[in-house]
């Protein structure tokens, strides 16, 4: 009887050792995949802290708990404060993409002439910036102080305003960044006034009418621009003699 027993135990015990091999199958990849998890639950936090209460919450205690994570992660996995800046301008998806701003209808957008190109680029990133809260947040803070982040979120900005502004063709030596600069810059200071304000010179910051009103005179504007591109022949040539230093063409 107790041979049996003996073997009776020695039956139950063996299935329950694995070989390590199969241990570290069952745990191949769990590592990256949560390290990537646990970076997008960061930024994420920083971005609600952001668009909740501002800049001044933006503090590693302040994100860990946001995030429900231990700081230790946070410079584990971004080193630390200013590297978690830098990572948020980059993957905290803090502008509209070329998609948002198309509305959705990207190929249709790229297929349009250049002119209607450009102004619905325009309209289209006011009202993608209008549904963003975290994106308000970030130009308010811009222009409240100079910091590593809105340094970061600066540079970022200009990337992509590169990207947009190299889908234009030749403006026949007329200064489109410009133009485009003050369009757009007068929809962010209007979209930003609307936390403060109702209205701005009698527009009504708060309905759908006012700002339609905003974006027919944006709209408008943008037609001039290359109405009058359009009546320069020959300028685009002119323009590049001069900069040569040669003799313009008769």
């Amino acid at each position: 009887m107790i041979e049996r027993k003996q073997k009776t135990t020695k039956r139950k015990l063996a299935p329950a050792t694995k070989p390590p091999s199969a241990v570290r199958r069952a745990g191949a990849g769990t590592g990256t995949r949560d390290r990537a998890e646990t970076r997008k639950k960061i930024l994420a936090a920083m971005g609600r802290l952001l668009e909740r209460k501002g800049s001044t919450a933006l503090g590693i205690n302040a994100i860990a708990r946001e995030a429900r994570v231990d700081k230790v992660l946070i410079y584990r996995y971004f080193g630390g404060i200013s590297e978690l800046y830098h990572a948020f301008a980059l993957e905290g998806n803090s502008f509209p993409s070329f998609d948002e701003i198309a509305g959705g209808h990207l190929p249709e957008l790229l297929r349009l002439p250049p002119s209607e190109m450009a102004k619905a680029m325009i309209l289209g990133f006011g009202r993608a910036l209008r549904r963003r809260p975290i994106t308000k947040e970030m130009y308010r803070w811009e222009l409240q102080e100079r910091n590593e982040l809105t340094d970061a979120l600066a540079k970022e900005r200009e990337r992509v305003s590169m990207e947009w502004l190299a889908l234009a063709p030749d403006m026949q030596g007329e200064d489109l960044a410009a133009v485009v600069s003050i369009l757009v810059a007068g929809q962010i200071y209007l979209t930003l006034r609307s936390k403060t304000s109702d209205t701005y010179n009698g527009l009504d910051l708060t309905s759908e009418s006012g700002w339609k009103r905003i974006e027919d005179a944006v709209a408008l504007l943008s037609d001039l621009f290359f109405q009058h591109v359009a009546s320069i022949p020959g300028k685009a040539q002119r323009n590049r003699a001069e900069k040569k230093g040669g003799e313009l063409p008769l």
